[in-house]
């Protein structure tokens, strides 16, 4: 199944729900003292009839018990109605309710189809303007040479560029279109059948470059400004690399388009299975024989009758063999179809041996410090604030590795496309398993590089080094976090500059952004530890106000910062939960939270939202001006703080990813817009 178009599959489920109830109600019509009773009234056989194993053959007459006739009502659409001409005394209302839902299903799934083929072949029509381009490209560059015949001893050698000019017959020297076609064993014939061939040869016209133009630059911020204030896509160079460029985006658009009709297909076997299973069900617990004349219709509808996604798939392969792969079929259809990947037992093996490994470390570790009393050595206060800084990174980076791994992991359990979503090519995706084989993999170096150098005793001179470059990364990645903040924003709030990020800022963005966010941990360090303020989850006024409070530590800043930081924790919180989560909606089929969700226990969406702000510690910390509990040191209770977070920003990423998913269902949003390398200037011409 499609995930995406879950609502658009026949719902089998609730049919074979009705047919339960069927079940049931002539169960309980039939048990008891009323089952008794009829026997009563049965037609006597006689003492010396024919035995009961002995069964008359079934009246050509009985097997007519419904009729299905189409009607049309709206456009061009055929909705089908069932009529049932011999209602069963027993659970008629029930057998009636069963095909008026089979009918909307029966229609649903049709007008879908009929709706989605019609698509492709849109996309059809506008991959052949594009290979039409492409081609006329292709000769541009390649300046292919052709045979001109003049005379019968007469021939001249010239660079094809168009149409024939002056009557003159051409005759191809070399196609490449043609040369892998022929399978025949004898050159000699396969030589006879390409001249046959290429005495009908017409080269594509070239004119048609002048009516395109063309975009094969990457979609960035600089090129789409220019695109935009250029008004139009560049004029073609007829370079090589312009060429290659524009055959690599064709060459995915194909590919992406081969995906979508292999969804078409899928849709229909599937759908065409389910009635098919759901009508046997249906003779058999009614015993009676409605299968055949319901599933006739089905076949002569466009559901079962339609071939065309067939013949795209077939012309689709061949063109991307001929014009793609060099006529390497092989070669073709592997870069259409690639294979899912294998799991490797290697990479269970390493992951265990890697998880023990960092169990051994971190043990050794802890033995470490007992037997050398390193917690009241006198060098421990330099060690927790120049080294301990730099392991404790390491720890994050694990951390946000083993909760990305764990989202995977649940993501693949409950269907989610996040391969799609993310925009992944198809097949080279990280499964759980090897996130989780990197994470330990990078445990292992860092608590071996902690153990081999966990001695206090240092120089003093490395302290201000340790720190810089701590802060310089911090600055890094809050920079970073800024730059992909801004281009969010600019497209929520409409700006000038929409039309420009909306090229270039997909939801990888909007999501990378967000784990970008990470520098509040790092960020929260510095807050506690030395004021510096630049936190992710404060508006600009909020970070104001904080960063005048470190510098002036008056009452009324202090007011100041805690109100904003305190008003910037509910916007957040609000942003969190309604409107990336989707959930609070008082209205919904599953009141506060959403209609659609993929765990059937509601308690755990209630526990993520509860759970979801831990945040508010920077707001006790600004009223209560808490630094460090007195049991920790002040860079441990960082640490402590800093891994509650990632682990709270890993469970934002579940809900997130899923509230994605749901969007793309409602929207039947299953397919990447590719984008195509050349632009007609105008369509009529």
């Amino acid at each position: 199944m499609v995930q995406e178009w879950q609502g658009a599959y026949m719902d089998y489920n609730h049919l074979k729900k009705i047919l339960k109830d069927i079940i049931k109600f002539r169960q309980q019509t039939l048990s008891g003292f009323l089952k008794r009773k009829l026997t009563m009234y049965r037609a006597f056989s006689g003492l010396t009839g024919q035995p009961n194993n002995i069964r008359s053959s079934p009246k050509k007459n009985e097997d007519e018990v419904i009729l299905v006739s189409p009607i049309q009502e709206e456009g061009s659409h055929n909705f089908y109605q069932t009529m049932i001409l011999r209602p069963s005394e027993e659970g008629g209302e029930l057998e009636l309710l069963f095909f008026r839902k089979l009918d909307n299903e029966f229609n649903k799934v049709v007008i879908f189809y009929e709706a989605k083929v019609e698509e492709v072949k849109l996309r059809a029509e506008e991959l052949n303007k594009q290979m039409d381009a492409l081609i006329a490209l292709r000769i541009k560059v390649d300046k292919p040479f052709v045979e001109q015949k003049v005379g019968p001893a007469t021939t001249v050698i010239s660079p094809v560029y168009g149409e024939n000019q002056g009557g003159v017959h051409m005759d191809l020297i070399q196609e490449v279109e043609m040369s892998n076609e022929s399978t025949c064993g004898d050159e000699q014939i396969r030589a006879e059948k390409n001249k046959k061939d290429a005495k009908g040869f017409k080269p594509a016209s070239v004119e048609i470059l002048d009516y395109v133009k063309i975009n094969v630059h990457p979609d960035t911020p600089v090129s789409t400004l220019r695109n935009v204030i250029m008004s139009s896509k560049s004029v073609p160079s007829f370079s090589e690399d312009e060429l290659r460029k524009a055959e690599e985006k064709l060459q995915r658009a194909f590919i992406e388009f081969y995906y979508q009709l292999g969804f078409l297909k899928s849709y229909c076997f599937l759908n065409m299975l389910a009635f098919s299973k759901i009508m046997k069900k249906y003779d058999k617990i009614t015993s009676r024989n409605a299968s055949k004349s319901y599933l006739e219709i089905v076949d002569k509808s466009y559901l079962g009758s339609s071939d065309e996604v067939n013949k795209l798939i077939e012309r689709v392969e061949d063109t991307f063999i001929k014009h793609f792969t060099n006529g390497n079929r092989r070669k073709g259809m592997k870069s259409l179809r690639p294979r899912d990947k294998k799991e490797r037992h290697s990479t269970t093996f390493f992951l265990g041996l890697f998880t023990g490994c960092t169990i051994a470390l971190v043990a050794g570790i802890g033995v470490s410090i007992h037997a050398r009393n390193l917690l009241n050595h006198e060098g421990r206060e330099q060690y927790m604030n120049n080294i301990f800084p730099l392991y404790s990174l390491f720890v994050y980076i694990f951390l946000h590795m083993l909760m990305y791994g764990a989202n995977t992991y649940f993501w693949r359990q409950f269907r989610v496309n996040y391969p799609f979503i993310f925009g992944f090519k198809p097949g080279t995706e990280m499964g759980f398993r090897e996130i989780f084989l990197l994470a330990s993999g990078l445990s292992v170096l860092a608590f071996a590089a902690v153990l081999s150098n966990l001695d206090m005793e240092m120089d003093p001179n490395t302290q201000s080094c340790a720190s810089y470059n701590l802060l310089s990364f911090e600055h890094y990645i809050s920079f970073k976090s800024f730059l992909s903040h801004s281009m969010c924003m600019a497209m929520h709030l409409g700006s000038p500059l929409q039309g420009i990020y909306a090229n270039y800022v997909t939801f990888s963005d909007f999501f990378l952004a967000d784990q970008f966010r990470l520098s509040e941990v790092y960020n929260f360090t510095s807050a506690i530890m030395d004021g510096v303020t630049s936190q992710g989850d404060q508006t600009v006024v909020a970070l104001v106000m904080r960063t005048i409070y470190d510098l002036r530590r008056q009452m009324f800043w202090r007011i100041m910062a805690a109100s904003t930081s305190g008003i910037t924790t509910i916007y957040n919180t609000y942003w969190d939960i309604v409107i990336d989560w989707g959930l609070l909606r008082k209205n919904a089929k599953n009141p506060w939270l959403r209609d659609n969700l993929l765990i059937s226990n509601k308690a755990v969406y209630f526990v993520a939202i509860v759970s979801n702000k831990s945040s508010f510690l920077f707001y006790v910390k600004l009223i209560l001006d808490f630094n460090e509990a007195p049991f920790l040191h002040r860079k441990s209770m960082v640490a402590l703080v800093a891994s509650l977070e990632i682990l709270r920003r890993g469970i934002w990423n579940f809900f997130r990813l899923e509230n994605e998913h749901f969007n793309n269902v409602g929207k039947y949003r299953a397919f990447k817009s590719v984008p195509l390398p050349f632009y007609y200037q105008d369509e009529k011409d």
